[in-house]
């Protein structure tokens, strides 16, 4: 039994979903005339009470489109150490956008509104760079699928709102967020002026994020988009398992955290692991105690019986549950687990 827990973005569209696909009604995106595409942006932007939203190939494109949207050459961002756009997205925020990150020492990826305040360049001096966006990541992945606290979040906007900041999210893996603590999208939708969703994560969907935000900043991203060579063409086919995954995936979250958290208690019982990091979604850190065995062992020895995770660095190793994570896999990787 081949157990891939390397990702949630390793999964592969349900029957019912390449069934939406195939059944989709397509046009030519590029002049936005694919009916699909069209569905699929009006659903996300009134999920989140925007008014506009564009599909994207993937979310590190909507990410990088959400900075230059609202930055120029030479301006800063704020963001914690840990954030994707600044860990995983290729060094995009200086090559697309002229940007640099004032980088913010958070808890598990989340920084507080007192640490952006206190990272804020003053704006009449003229020697260091023009603070301008605060990006905010949610859940975050390199701190373990953690969830933000919403009342961290409003009082980050206030601090934004104060020093006239954008604001935006990378909110590839915001559904887990929402599932886990029962939020509402439309609190999302109030407090960012940008925000970036995935499909093709624990939604399960092949390909995909949407950029939400106003009228104005969606038009601006169209050609941003353009210009990024992101445009398709009949991507309706793409946007359909979009649209399926929204209806059908997003409750069924709470089941891959349940399994985490279960993966999670094994984990902690056995002696050779020095440290589990708190589980709240799907995603998984852990320390091997190296002189016991080292990370590598460990992997190579999953791998041996058809089950593959993978090595964050520094020691760290990191499992995500998904759709396609099986019962019958969950057991059987609990057993392995307790027998190794």
């Amino acid at each position: 039994m081949h157990i891939n827990l390397i990702s949630d973005t390793v999964t592969k569209p349900t029957p019912a979903m390449l069934d939406a696909m195939m059944s989709a009604q397509v046009g030519d995106d590029i002049f936005k005339a694919d009916p699909t595409v069209n569905a699929l942006e009006e659903k996300v932007a009134k999920m989140f009470g925007k008014e506009a939203a564009l599909f994207f190939p993937s979310g590190t494109m909507a990410n990088q489109t959400g900075i230059k949207l609202h930055t120029q050459p030479g301006d800063q961002l704020i963001c914690d150490k840990y954030a994707h756009v600044y860990n995983y997205e290729g060094g995009g925020v200086s090559f697309n956008s002229g940007v640099s990150c004032k980088l913010i020492d958070g808890d598990r990826g989340m920084m507080t509104a007192t640490q952006v305040e206190e990272a804020i360049n003053p704006p009449d001096f003229y020697h260091s760079p023009l603070t301008s966006l605060v990006c905010v990541e949610n859940t975050t992945n390199k701190g373990g699928g953690a969830c933000w606290d919403m009342e961290e979040l409003k009082q980050i906007k206030a601090v934004c709102e104060k020093h006239n900041l954008a604001y935006h999210l990378d909110g590839a893996r915001l559904w887990n967020a929402m599932v886990a603590k029962q939020e509402n999208p439309l609190i999302y939708g109030k407090l960012f002026d940008t925000i970036s969703v995935c499909l093709s994560k624990g939604l399960g969907g092949p390909v995909g994020s949407v950029l939400v935000g106003s009228e104005e900043m969606i038009h601006k991203a169209l050609r941003i988009r353009k210009i990024f060579g992101g445009g398709m063409r009949q991507a309706g086919f793409l946007a359909a398992a979009g649209i399926y995954a929204l209806d059908h995936h997003i409750e069924r979250l709470a089941v891959d955290h349940q399994k985490a958290r279960e993966i999670g208690e094994v984990l902690q019982s056995l002696t050779y692991i020095r440290n589990v990091e708190c589980i709240e979604t799907n995603i998984i850190i852990f320390e091997i105690d190296e002189r016991v065995m080292s990370g590598a062992i460990f992997v190579e020895k999953l791998k041996e019986k058809d089950v593959h995770i993978i090595g964050m660095g520094q020691g760290k190793l990191r499992i995500v549950t998904h759709l396609d994570y099986t019962s019958d896999m969950h057991n059987r990787f609990i057993k392995i687990l307790k027998g190794l």
